[in-house]
């Protein structure tokens, strides 16, 4: 049996792993890293990718910048996910403030440090990565499309990082990007619309408050049928290996968005749209491994 004292630490660590969403934040570290064996680094022998200090380094840099700019964005959106995330904001206060704080300082110092390992280039990265976290956080977290499109960029960035390190500049690669792009920009607009009561009580001018849910579905349907572009070049004009059965399968599951997002005006709906995307930009971590399924052994 834990003694009062180690639940309570238990229960602390619990609030600070869902402040830092840890889950999210596994996923990243494990998309960098197949991204850079499949995609990146498909050319090098896996241990030399595997055990690159370098490589290591970004992506725990990644891992810090990202763990901070969740706290500071929960730090900005307290008020707001009382609202709209009740259960979890009461987990999430079981950490104080100013301990999430502190918290938010030691994790942007470590990534700065990491990143020094790499290059001086990799420190003025990071801190602008860290900047751009905070000053959506503050300003334009609030804005109509200014913060979806912030927001989606630095969603993107970890991924940025190692591209620039290897300088890998094939065509695939940015047709992947783009892809993962729209899928994030469809995210983030389904989630303003899942949204849309605390943001309107905290006077967030986020698309569905100031254009409304209807301009908001065409948004979405407008950005869904973007996705056909990266999507058909992706199976027709690119070796991707075993990966086109995940694409066939983001095209039905897409179908089943497009059609339950016409028929949705509960937050409800909006939270199983949001999952929808969700699950289909998670599973595509997972299905990079398709693209070459003896890639790993070859490589050896």
């Amino acid at each position: 049996m834990l003694s009062r004292k180690h639940k309570h630490v238990l229960l602390k660590f619990f609030s600070m792993f869902s402040v830092v969403r840890g889950y999210n934040i596994l996923i990243v570290v494990l998309a960098q890293y197949l991204t850079s064996i499949y995609i990146l680094a498909h050319d090098k022998p896996l241990r030399e990718v595997l055990f690159d200090v370098n490589l290591f380094m970004i992506v725990l840099a990644s891992s810090a910048t990202i763990a901070g700019g969740y706290i500071i964005n929960n730090f900005y959106d307290s008020e707001k996910d009382l609202i709209n995330r009740p259960i979890k904001s009461r987990l999430d206060k079981l950490v104080s403030q100013n301990t999430k704080l502190s918290f938010y300082f030691v994790l942007n110092f470590i990534a700065v440090v990491m990143a020094s390992y790499v290059s001086f280039k990799a420190v003025i990265f990071f801190s602008c990565y860290i900047f751009g976290i905070w000053f959506y956080s503050h300003k334009l977290k609030r804005l109509p499309f200014i913060g979806n499109l912030t927001s989606a960029v630095l969603t993107i960035t970890p991924f940025f990082a190692i591209f620039m390190y290897y300088k890998n500049f094939e065509t695939v690669i940015f047709v992947h990007a783009v892809f993962l792009f729209l899928m994030i920009s469809m995210r983030e607009l389904t989630k303003d619309l899942e949204n849309i009561k605390g943001d309107l009580a905290q006077d967030y001018k986020t698309i569905p408050v100031v254009y409304g849910e209807k301009v908001s579905k065409i948004m979405l349907t407008v950005l869904l049928l973007l996705t056909v572009i990266p999507t058909y070049l992706l199976l027709f004009n690119f070796e991707i290996g075993y990966m086109f059965i995940y694409f066939y399968f983001c095209i039905a599951l897409l179908f089943v968005f497009i059609f339950v997002l016409w028929k949705s005006n509960t937050k409800t709906h909006y939270l199983i749209l949001h999952n929808i995307l969700k699950f289909i930009i998670v599973a595509g971590v997972f299905c990079i491994v398709l693209i070459n399924v003896d890639l790993v052994l070859n490589r050896i």
